[in-house]
C-alpha cells in the first residue's frame, strides 16, 4: 500500500524525499539450538527489535503519519514469527527477561528498574498484538498506510549463485508465502544480501516483482532516483551510503557514542547489559553504568544531526540534478533495539523531525508514485557485502560452501525429476508428494546465505558450518532414497528429524520445480 495517511504534511515537503528501508531477517532457528546461537537469537531480536519497531511505527501512524517506512520481511523469518512453537517460546522468554530484571534488583537497582519497565512493555506489546503471530501485526501496519512490506526468496539464498530453476523456485515460493500470510503479493523485494547478477531483473519481471534494492556502489553512487534496469521495466533503488553510513558503517556510527548502552558487555549473573559505551577503547571493567536519561539526550542530539545531514544531502542532490531527489537509508531491522538499544527511540525522533524540516517521508512505492524515477541503467555484479562484490559468499574462505551448494541443487533437481518415474502409478501427478516437498524445504535452508556470511565474518562460524552440513546431508540422503524408489526407507529416515517434523514452508510444492525450468 502506498500513499500518505491524512494529516501528513505532503504540501510542505520542499527539500526532497527520504525513504527508510528496514530489512528483517534471521535464518531458520526454531528447534536448532538455544544459547548462544539458535532460538535465543530469534527471541532476542524479536523482543528487542521487532516488538519495539512495530510499536513505534504503530504509534506514529496513530498520529496521522503515513508512508513511514518500507519494511522488508524474509519469508523464513515471518514463518517463525507465525509458528505456534515460537510464539510459546517467545512468551516464555519475555517472562524470563522480567525475572532476570527482578533478580538483579539488589545488586543493580537502577538497571533492574529500567529492564523491568522495558521487559513488561515488551510483554504487553506481545500479548496485545502478537499472540496470533507476526502476520496480523504486520498486516495492520500495512493496512493503516504506515508501511510498505517487501518480500523476498523463501530462505534468503545468495541468488547469483543459484541455478535458474532453483532461483525461480525460491523466489516464487517466497512471494507465495508472503501472499499467504500477509494477504497480497509484494510489489518489491529486498534481494538477499543485495546480491545481483546481470539478467536477474528478467527473473523479477517474470515473477511480478516491480522493484528491488541494490547497494549504492552498484549505481556508482547515483542513488538520487529509482531507475529501470535495462529494458525490463523493473526498478532498482540504491542505498545512499552517505546517509546510511551516518548511522552505521563498518567503522563508526551513532550506536558507538559514549552515552548508549554497550552491546558487548553484560552482567553474567543476570544476563543484563549494565554499562554504557563510555569509550571505544575503554576496557569492560572501566565502563560507566548505563544511564537511560543520558542516552535519551543522545537520541535527540543524533536525530537532529541525522535530519540535518539528510536535508543537506537532498539540497545538494537537487542542485546537481536540477530536480527533486530521493535518498534511501537502508539497514537491518535488528540494528534498532537488538544491537542499538536506543534505536527505536531514535527512529521515532527522526520520523517526526524530517517533515518539520521540509522532507517528504515516503515508502519506496510512494516515491515511485511521486515520479522519482530516472533513466534506465545497466547494473554490474554486486552485493552489499565486503568489497560490494560476491566475495563474502563466493570467496576462497567459503569455497567448500559453493561446492556443496552446487551439490545440493543437483541432488534436489535430480530427485524431483526422477520421482515420477521411480514412484510409478502410486504417486498421482495431481497430488503433492510430502517427501519431495520436504526435500525442497531442506534444500532451501541449506542454500541460505547466512551460513557463508557467518563463516566469512567469523561470527558463530562453527554453528554455521554445522547447520549447513546438516541440511545438505539430509538433501543428499533423501535425494538418493527417492531416486532409488526407496520411499518407505525415506519416510523412516525423515521420522528421525525431530527438529523438522514438518517443512518450515507448509505450502511448498516441489512439483513447481518442474514448471520453472528456464
Amino acid at each position: 500500500m502506498t500513499g500518505t495517511a491524512t494529516g501528513t504534511p505532503r504540501a510542505t515537503a520542499t527539500v526532497g524525499t527520504f525513504c527508510l528501508v528496514l530489512h528483517s531477517h534471521l535464518p531458520l532457528l526454531a528447534r536448532h539450538g538455544r544459547w548462544p546461537v539458535g532460538e535465543e537469537w530469534l527471541y532476542q531480536s524479536w523482543a528487542h527489535s521487532y516488538l519495539p519497531v512495530v510499536a513505534t511505527l504503530r504509534e506514529l501512524a496513530a498520529e496521522g503519519r503515513g508512508g513511514l517506512a518500507t519494511l522488508g520481511l524474509t519469508p523464513v523469518l515471518t514463518a517463525q514469527l507465525d509458528d505456534p512453537y515460537c510464539l510459546r517460546g517467545m512468551h516464555d522468554w519475555l517472562g524470563q527477561w522480567t525475572l532476570r530484571a527482578h533478580s538483579a534488583a539488589t545488586r543493580l537497582p537502577e538497571l533492574a528498574a529500567h529492564e523491568h519497565r522495558v521487559s513488561t512493555a515488551a510483554t504487553a506489546e506481545f500479548e496485545a498484538h502478537w499472540r496470533h503471530g507476526g502476520s496480523p501485526a504486520l498486516r495492520a501496519l500495512r493496512d493503516a498506510g504506515a508501511v510498505e512490506l517487501l518480500g523476498g526468496p523463501a530462505a534468503h539464498p545468495f541468488q547469483p549463485l543459484l541455478q535458474p530453476r532453483v532461483r525461480a523456485f525460491s523466489l516464487r515460493a517466497g512471494l507465495d508465502d508472503h501472499a499467504l500470510r500477509l494477504g497480497a503479493r509484494p510489489a518489491g523485494i529486498w534481494a538477499p544480501e543485495c546480491g545481483y547478477a546481470p539478467g536477474m531483473e528478467h527473473d523479477y519481471a517474470d515473477a511480478g516483482v516491480q522493484r528491488f534494492l541494490v547497494d549504492g556502489p552498484a549505481l556508482r553512487g547515483d542513488t538520487a532516483l529509482a531507475r529501470p534496469v535495462g529494458d525490463s521495466g523493473v526498478l532498482c533503488v540504491g542505498r545512499d551510503l552517505d546517509i546510511t553510513y551516518r548511522v552505521w558503517s563498518p567503522r563508526k556510527g551513532y550506536p558507538g557514542s559514549a552515552e548508549y548502552r554497550d552491546f558487548h558487555h553484560w552482567d553474567h549473573p543476570s544476563g543484563l547489559k549494565p554499562a554504557r559505551v563510555t569509550g571505544r577503547r575503554v576496557p569492560p571493567e572501566r565502563k560507566k553504568p548505563y544511564d537511560p536519561a543520558l542516552a535519551q539526550e543522545a537520541v535527540q542530539r543524533d536525530a537532529r544531526d541525522f535530519v540535518d545531514t539528510v536535508v543537506a544531502r537532498l539540497r545538494s542532490l537537487r542542485e546537481s540534478t536540477g530536480r527533486p531527489a530521493l535518498t534511501v537509508a537502508a539497514f537491518d531491522t535488528e540494528l534498532f533495539g537488538h544491537w542499538w538499544h536506543e534505536g527505536p527511540q531514535w527512529l521515532a525522533a527522526v520520523l517526526r523531525l524530517l517533515p518539520e524540516a521540509g522532507v517528504a517521508v515516503r515508502t519506496l512505492g510512494g516515491a515511485v508514485d511521486d515520479g522519482l524515477v530516472g533513466e534506465p541503467v545497466t547494473l554490474p555484479e554486486s552485493s552489499w557485502g565486503s568489497g560490494k562484490d560476491w566475495r563474502v559468499w563466493a570467496g576462497p574462505q567459503v569455497a567448500d560452501f559453493v561446492s556443496r551448494n552446487d551439490d545440493v541443487q543437483r541432488d534436489l533437481l535430480s530427485a524431483v525429476d526422477a520421482v515420477p518415474a521411480v514412484a510409478g502409478p502410486s504417486l498421482r501427478p495431481d497430488v503433492r508428494d510430502p517427501l519431495a516437498d520436504l526435500l525442497a524445504d531442506q534444500a532451501l535452508h541449506a542454500l541460505s546465505s547466512d551460513w557463508a556470511f557467518m563463516v566469512s565474518k567469523d561470527s558463530a562460524a562453527d554453528y554455521a558450518r554445522s547447520r549447513a552440513a546438516v541440511h545438505a546431508g539430509r538433501v543428499a540422503e533423501l535425494s538418493g532414497l527417492l531416486r532409488a524408489g526407496r520411499r518407505r526407507a525415506a519416510r523412516r529416515r525423515v521420522a528421525y528429524w525431530t527438529d523438522a517434523p514438518v517443512p518450515a514452508f507448509g505450502h511448498l510444492d516441489a512439483r513447481a520445480l518442474a514448471t520453472t525450468r528456464r
